[in-house]
C-alpha cells in the first residue's frame, strides 16, 4: 500500500507535535519543583523523538508542498494537538478564545493554500 506524501506528513507532523507539545509544556505541570536544568534536560530528551517524526515529515511535506504551506500546517496540526492537551492533561478550562484563534488559524491555511 502506497501512503499519499501529504497523508504521510500530516501523520509524522502529528506525531511530532504530540512530542513537541509534552517537551515544551509537560514540565510546567510534572517537574515545577525541580531544577530548571532537569526539566531542560528531560524535555531535550522528548524533542529528540519529536524530531525523528519532524524531520522525515518536513522532507516528505516539501515534496509536494511549498515552505510556507508546511509551517501553516504545522501550526494547524500544533493547535490541534494542543488544546486537548491543555484540556485534558493540564486539566485548564475551555475558553471561546480558542474557537476565535482557530478561525484565524483556518483563514491562514485558506490564503497559503489558495493558489498553488
Amino acid at each position: 500500500m502506497v501512503i499519499s506524501p501529504v497523508v504521510r506528513c500530516l501523520v509524522l507532523l502529528s506525531l511530532s507535535n504530540v512530542f513537541m507539545t509534552f517537551a515544551w509544556y509537560a514540565h510546567l505541570k510534572e517537574l515545577n519543583r525541580q531544577p530548571w536544568i532537569v526539566a531542560a534536560l528531560l524535555s531535550w530528551g522528548i524533542a529528540f523523538l519529536e524530531y525523528l517524526f519532524q524531520v522525515p515529515a518536513n522532507r516528505t511535506g516539501y515534496t509536494v508542498m511549498s515552505l510556507p504551506q508546511l509551517k501553516i500546517l504545522q501550526e494547524v496540526i500544533a493547535l490541534t494537538v494542543f488544546v486537548p492537551f491543555v484540556l485534558l492533561y493540564m486539566k485548564q478550562p475551555l475558553k471561546l478564545d480558542y474557537l476565535w484563534a482557530s478561525l484565524c488559524i483556518l483563514g491562514a491555511v485558506y490564503f497559503i493554500f489558495r493558489s498553488g
